[in-house]
């Protein structure tokens, strides 16, 4: 699925460290216990939250995985608000019954990127009500250094035996459909089609065997990564543009290149768990966020794009000119939007990244 969204939309958010323990006791009155990604709730935020609402902010950082796993073991509790990505909702409210649908009226639309939250209630709607607020839009893509990879322009460019000792991406199910689309496939069209999909991920995994002596290393620390591309171990990986921006910012020859089979993009989003026992505070949280001024301040800070449609009037320059440098309208119209993940695919992919994993 191939969707244009305007830069304008702020642009967006991501990536996942070790989450803390979850308490089944009752949230003590006045907390807001949040779920969400590092570097989504940066902490003169939380101040300024608490200080506005008198609400107190535990947050603490996990990733999309360790979301499902922390509400699925407390059935929906022991949270008052996660932030899943979009593509993670629906399965696991058919499924486990995890989050409550969004009242909307509770939520300050006119903050919000009118596209943006179209495609968010399209990838989170179930049986007539939606599931999710958007937050921030990122992707992943390439990170290369242009004096030593100059022909790196696909993810496909990874597997290329120039580069042997030189390559280096994380080895999670992003790569299996990046990979896919940078080979001409359209992994998304096949969702529906369990026995077709399974066979291409067998296909996918047997090319990314064969290109296992060309990959240094599946990298798993983010700051890793950086380093080994600020060194010149690495010259060329998959990762997300606010690496990139990082390295750019201090050697121009590194930058994010948006492959030319589509970069993949995400939304991150507001949820509420099914047993929030703070949902009052949870909207107050989502609509405090996604002002314009606090959502360009978060952007400004991490490099991640945000739903707040105005927010774009308070970027900083260096902000706005890595937007407007890496993502222009061709690259924009050719981004890979993930949709809604089918119940099963995942259980698929991890016995297809295990595969990979343990072959010589």
């Amino acid at each position: 699925m191939k969707t244009r969204l305007p830069i304008f939309a702020g642009l967006l958010v991501i990536p996942a460290i070790l989450l803390m323990g979850c308490s089944s006791k009752k949230t003590e009155p006045g907390v807001l216990r949040l779920l969400t990604w590092t570097g989504y709730a940066p902490e003169e935020q939380i101040l300024a939250f608490e200080q506005e609402t008198g609400i107190r902010v535990e947050a603490i950082p996990s990733s999309n995985e360790e979301m499902i796993s922390k509400l699925r073991a407390t059935r929906g509790g022991g949270f008052d608000l996660a932030q899943p990505s979009q593509d993670r909702i629906v399965a696991m409210v058919e499924q486990y019954q995890l989050y409550q649908p969004i009242d909307y009226s509770k939520i300050d639309v006119a903050q919000l990127d009118p596209n943006l939250l179209e495609a968010t209630k399209r990838n989170t709607g179930f049986q007539g009500q939606f599931y999710a607020v958007p937050h921030v839009f990122g992707t992943s893509g390439l990170i290369v250094n242009r004096e030593k990879a100059p022909d790196v322009k696909d993810y496909r460019d990874l597997l290329d035996p120039k580069y042997e000792g030189r390559v280096s991406y994380r080895m999670k199910r992003p790569i299996l459909i990046a990979l896919g689309f940078s080979l001409g496939y359209n992994p998304f069209d096949l969702y529906d089609n369990p026995a077709s999909y399974e066979t291409y991920l067998e296909e996918i995994g047997d090319v990314l065997i064969k290109g296992k002596g060309v990959v240094r290393n599946y990298w798993e620390n983010g700051d890793a990564l950086l380093e080994s591309m600020r060194s010149g171990e690495i010259w060329a990986a998959k990762g997300w543009e606010q690496q990139a921006w990082k390295l750019y910012r201090e050697n121009p020859n590194i930058d994010y290149v948006a492959p030319a089979s589509g970069a993949m993009a995400f939304i991150d989003t507001f949820a509420i768990p099914a047993k929030s026992e703070n949902v009052e505070g949870a909207y107050k949280w989502i609509n405090f966020v996604l002002r314009p001024e606090n959502a360009a301040a978060f952007t400004n800070a991490e490099n991640y794009g945000t739903a707040s449609k105005d927010a774009i009037n308070y970027l900083s320059s260096e902000a706005a000119a890595n937007f407007a440098r890496c993502f222009t309208p061709e690259v924009m119209a050719n981004m890979n939007w993930y949709p809604t993940v089918p119940a099963g695919l995942e259980e698929m992919e991890g016995k297809i990244l295990d595969k990979i994993r343990a072959s010589q």
